[in-house]
């Protein structure tokens, strides 16, 4: 393969897509343990929710007919032949001219088919309450399966759990849920110029980066990382690497060796491993256009630049929807926040620009981008942002006060 005959964002994932694997593996796990994981099946309700009328207010549980035409100054009299008590049934019957006391959440009784709340209604004596404002049928009250209805599919599979669905789940009974088990995720970081953090510099040697900012992407996509250390930038050093991280994972990223340089071998060793190989090497993206594709074996293989702001751009665009659905399709990401850039940018047409942006709100509301400039290799650019902004590849720039969609991190 040519190296550098370069595809757009999209033509990369289409690349991708006819050779992804399956990673529908399953696990049941407590619902407690479900935020962020992803539903491996349709759930459905086995009871109504909620499974009886519910009182929305404290008041008293009438026949709505009962208080048609009440006013303050002429209100409807009825009398009150019972109360309904809370976590308890309540047997009724409400008849004509009658109520029954009732608290927030309590069951309604038969023959009831309003609330009234106990602000419009005024103490005759202890068996009688005057109603000075009417209620319609189903004023005040939640009525059975409103929330939820027996059948019902509440969750549909594939669906990322929020902590309102922990809720809802529990509501219909729900305490172990079927999830996708996390794509597990090697690490690699080539260069014979890195060092671990905990390790002194020196004239030539940068601490690596690229392993943390991947192992923290990765969690946060909802896989299951594993780091391989700082790998010999030579052929066989990275060969072995990935040979054992390709049968530990169902993804491997490399950062760093992705380049044309001489001593840069990420592309030679993967045509030496499994089909159908190498897939494209290179994307046209600013930054991060030397990256590499491949699936090997069924196995898919990054290669990202070596450095730190291109590595985490590409693994946004390519590598995450792919963790976020485990190998099934692209799931769509949160919306982008429309912004407008506050200087002109310049932009080659063909290629699809990310420019790291702060963001501020103007006393009248307007949200403004301000670019943070600096070079692809300083990580510390990422840390000052508040996300990314597109420059789509068919634009040539933008100017100041032009709208653009910003992805927040």
């Amino acid at each position: 393969m040519e190296l550098f005959n370069v595809l757009t964002v999209q033509q990369a994932r289409s690349v991708l897509a006819v050779h992804l694997p399956v990673w529908h593996k399953e696990e049941t796990i407590p619902l407690l343990q479900g935020l962020n994981r992803i539903l491996a099946q349709d759930i459905t309700a086995k009871e109504d929710v909620p499974g009886f009328h519910r009182s929305t207010m404290d008041g008293y549980a009438v026949r709505a007919r009962d208080t048609f035409g009440a006013t303050e100054s002429l209100p409807s009299y009825v009398d009150v032949t019972g109360e309904v008590l809370m976590g308890e049934e309540a047997h009724g019957p409400v008849g004509a001219g009658q109520a029954w006391a009732i608290p927030t959440g309590g069951m309604l009784p038969p023959g009831a088919d309003a609330v009234v709340m106990v602000e419009y209604t005024e103490e005759l004596d202890k068996r009688t309450i005057g109603i000075t404002k009417p209620a319609a049928p189903g004023d005040n009250l939640v009525r059975r399966g409103e929330d939820v209805s027996t059948g019902a599919v509440v969750l549909n599979a594939k669906h990322r759990l929020r902590p309102q669905d922990l809720g809802l789940l529990a509501a219909v009974g729900v305490t172990e849920v079927p999830v996708l088990k996390p794509v597990k995720v090697g690490i690699l970081s080539t260069g014979n110029e890195l060092i671990a953090p905990d390790q002194p510099t020196s004239p030539g040697r940068v601490r690596d980066i690229n392993s943390y900012t991947l192992y923290g992407q990765v969690l946060q996509a909802g896989g299951s990382p594993t780091l391989y250390g700082i790998i010999e930038d030579n052929f066989e050093s990275l060969r072995q690497a990935l040979i054992g991280a390709l049968h530990e994972n169902e993804m491997v990223l490399i950062s760093g060796g992705s380049s044309v340089g001489t001593r840069d071998v990420t592309a030679k060793v993967i045509e030496t491993l499994g089909n159908p190989g190498l897939l494209f090497h290179g994307i046209a993206i600013k930054p991060g256009k030397p990256s590499i594709g491949a699936v090997v074996d069924g196995k898919v293989v990054f290669g990202l630049p070596g450095h730190p702001v291109s590595a985490m751009i590409v693994f946004d665009l390519l590598a995450r929807p792919l963790i976020e659905s485990s190998g099934d399709g692209q799931p769509g990401r949160s919306f982008p926040l429309r912004a407008a850039i506050t200087r002109n940018i310049h932009s080659a047409t063909g290629r699809d620009d990310f420019l790291r942006v702060t963001l501020r709100r103007l006393e009248d509301g307007t949200i403004v981008a301000d670019p943070v400039l600096g070079k692809s290799g300083l990580i510390s650019t990422m840390v000052k942002a508040d996300g990314v902004a597109h420059i789509p590849l068919t634009k040539e720039g933008v100017e100041a006060g032009e709208l653009v969609d910003v992805w927040l991190f």
